[in-house]
């Protein structure tokens, strides 16, 4: 076992999956972008087909959680919720307090066979990120600047196309807005103080414009809303940076099923249910928090081999000729072409750590309430 971390730990090991990862999603866009030709002939072929394909990339940082760490991911709900998951089209309701958050909740579309065609409202600087934004662009996820006058137009017209998409998709939400820290904290108390609203003590006062417009738009299509709690054993706080090095968390998630005829049509009332339904989520993690647990039975879903062996299919298919060039470097006693694989190996030890850093929490999240920050902005 010591051996085993110690391999993980390895920085040429990491960077080998960084590269895999990279330029796989490098090969993917440009398949991706091949695939815009159907969507004036067949529209639903290209979305399936583009579901396959973000699949074989997100499963990738799925398989760091998975197999890589090895961490667990256990749900506390009842058998009959999950009899519905990855049947049915859902939005997701997601606490915004980790930075592998989002990669928990993939994990858990991965094993009820949504991950593909998983959704999200994301913030519109993400469509700059390589990989990450360019898959999400082809795969119709909305995107959103956060200034409703701005966003309007967009975001409905984003929503209304996937009224009719194939595939159960999941959609997520982060009514939150941004992740968890104590200073929005603060800042979100006394906006909450301001409005006549009770205080929350684990959670951001929630935004209600993104939920209720994504609600009244997917209507019809969307049968249910989940409202999912997560938090970690032990007091763990976990990082990309950590699964990366092979760290093993303890993911413990509470999930609730709403059906949407339970929800409140009228905007007003539905922001109100939003409201309470975080103060619900506050008491969960009050309860977890005192006693090491959610309420209610555990599932532990298996975890399904497609992620390893899809993260194999593309290790042999591009490490081959890497290493192959590497060792022709190597033999050639060239300095030039010594140099400049060297180069490459920094500028893309430097790129993969600024795609982690998209995900660590002191560099991410808006200035929603922080007069300070929007003036340095």
């Amino acid at each position: 076992m010591a051996l085993l971390a110690y391999l993980k730990s390895l920085f040429i090991l990491q960077l080998l999956m960084g590269f895999v990862f990279v330029v796989s999603g490098l090969i993917i866009n440009f398949i991706q972008l091949c695939t815009c030709i159907l969507w004036p002939i067949n529209k639903q072929l290209y979305r399936r087909i583009n579901c396959r394909l973000s699949y074989s990339l997100w499963s990738q940082l799925v398989m760091l959680l998975e197999w890589w760490s090895g961490t667990d991911c256990t749900l506390y709900t009842d058998q009959a919720t999950v009899d519905k998951f990855g049947k049915e089209h859902v939005i997701i309701i997601l606490n915004h307090n980790f930075e592998i958050d989002f990669l928990c909740g993939w994990t858990m579309c991965e094993r009820f066979g949504v991950l593909g065609s998983s959704k999200v409202l994301a913030k519109h600087e993400l469509l700059k990120v390589p990989l990450i934004g360019w898959t999400w662009y082809f795969l119709e996820i909305v995107f959103c600047k956060r200034k409703w006058e701005e966003d309007r137009d967009t975001v409905f017209a984003g929503l209304d196309r996937l009224k009719d998409y194939p595939e159960f998709m999941w959609f997520l939400l982060y009514c939150e807005g941004t992740r968890f820290t104590e200073k929005k904290h603060q800042i979100s108390m006394q906006v909450a103080e301001s409005k006549g609203l009770p205080k929350l003590k684990y959670h951001l006062l929630p935004r209600t414009k993104g939920f209720t417009t994504t609600l009244h738009c997917l209507k019809g299509t969307v049968t249910a809303v989940y409202d999912v709690t997560l938090n970690f054993k032990d007091n763990q706080t976990p990082t990309l940076l950590g699964i990366v090095n092979g760290k093993k968390y303890k993911a413990d998630m509470s999930v609730r099923r709403f059906p949407v005829e339970d929800i409140p049509d009228d905007e007003k009332e539905c922001a109100n249910w939003l409201h309470k339904l975080y103060q619900e989520k506050d008491a969960l993690q009050e309860h977890y928090h005192k006693e090491g647990s959610f309420p209610g039975p555990t599932i532990i879903p298996h975890r399904r081999p497609w992620t390893l062996l899809n993260f194999l299919f593309w290790a042999t298919l591009l490490l081959s000729p890497l290493i192959n060039f590497a060792c022709g470097v190597a033999v050639s006693g060239s300095p030039l072409l010594i140099i400049g694989f060297i180069l490459f190996l920094i500028v893309a030890s430097i790129a993969i750590r600024r795609l982690i850093g998209v995900t660590e929490v002191k560099k991410t999240g808006s200035s929603y309430g922080d007069q300070e920050a929007k003036k340095q902005n």
